[in-house]
């Protein structure tokens, strides 16, 4: 088998979770559209473990959010509420706001 080109492309969604003080951190980067969603689902075990916790969801790098993603910010925040821990959704861009306050996800999450 002969290679003719090689790509790198990058995968299209990627999460790191990272502790902070308090609690953890997820990394969102790309686009978490719905074939990322359903991935990322199964890797966001331990923000669900710790949800009794301060778990901050920095979206500097993320590029889209479908309403497969709002559903899985909506599953962490459900989750957080049951615990008493305290979502907070970090550095979204213009388009991804303009989603928030066409949902209402604006108010449903501490932004900032």
């Amino acid at each position: 088998m002969t290679i003719f080109q090689h790509f790198n492309i990058p995968p299209i969604m990627t999460l790191e979770i990272k502790e902070h003080e308090g609690g953890l951190t997820a990394i969102f980067c790309g686009r978490l559209d719905t074939p990322s969603a359903i991935k990322i689902q199964s890797e966001i075990t331990p923000l669900l473990n710790n949800a009794d916790k301060e778990i901050i969801l920095d979206c500097e790098k993320l590029d889209y959010i479908s309403s497969s993603g709002l559903r899985l910010f909506l599953a962490i925040r459900k989750e957080v509420s049951t615990k008493g821990g305290k979502v907070i959704v970090e550095h979204i861009n213009e388009d991804i706001k303009k989603v928030f306050m066409m949902t209402g996800f604006i108010q449903l999450f501490e932004v900032r």
